[in-house]
């Protein structure tokens, strides 16, 4: 397995272990990991803290150069708002654990550039669905259904 999604699945599993959604996200630059984070909307009471959006807040403001070089990990297809950010700040590649159970707009993100690659990842399906049948309602909350 890649090391890099290895550490968004980590994420995944610590949100979970809080209580929380388990989707993990990690953001790259020069095959170097600058910041994890993972879904913090229970934890937090946070409406916007999906993965990708713990994960970026916790990188910082960056350069536009070093957005562009980067690559965004996540456990699961990215939503709206996150691919929004992915477009907004330029980054060029998504590596996606699995979009069996939730499928943002990868063709959108690919029509406007980015690279998305999805690698249907067993464990990252098993996480999902496992929470999905455990919490059906706040998933559903986190989705917006």
């Amino acid at each position: 397995m890649d090391k890099f999604m290895k550490a968004a699945i980590d994420e995944a599993k610590k949100g979970l272990a809080a209580g929380g959604i388990p989707i993990g996200s990690v953001l790259v630059i020069d095959d170097r990991i600058v910041a994890a984070g993972h879904n913090q909307r229970v934890q937090r009471g946070s409406a916007i803290l999906h993965a990708e959006m713990d994960c970026l807040e916790k990188a910082g403001r960056l350069k536009a150069a070093d957005y562009q070089r980067a690559t965004l990990y996540s456990t699961l297809s990215p939503c709206d708002m996150c691919s929004g950010t992915v477009l907004l700040y330029g980054i060029g590649k998504v590596i996606v654990g699995e979009n069996k159970t939730f499928q943002g707009p990868e063709a959108y993100l690919k029509e406007r550039g980015v690279q998305v690659t999805v690698l249907n990842d067993p464990e990252c399906i098993s996480i999902m669905e496992q929470f999905i049948a455990d919490k059906p309602e706040l998933w559903n909350e986190d989705i917006g259904v």
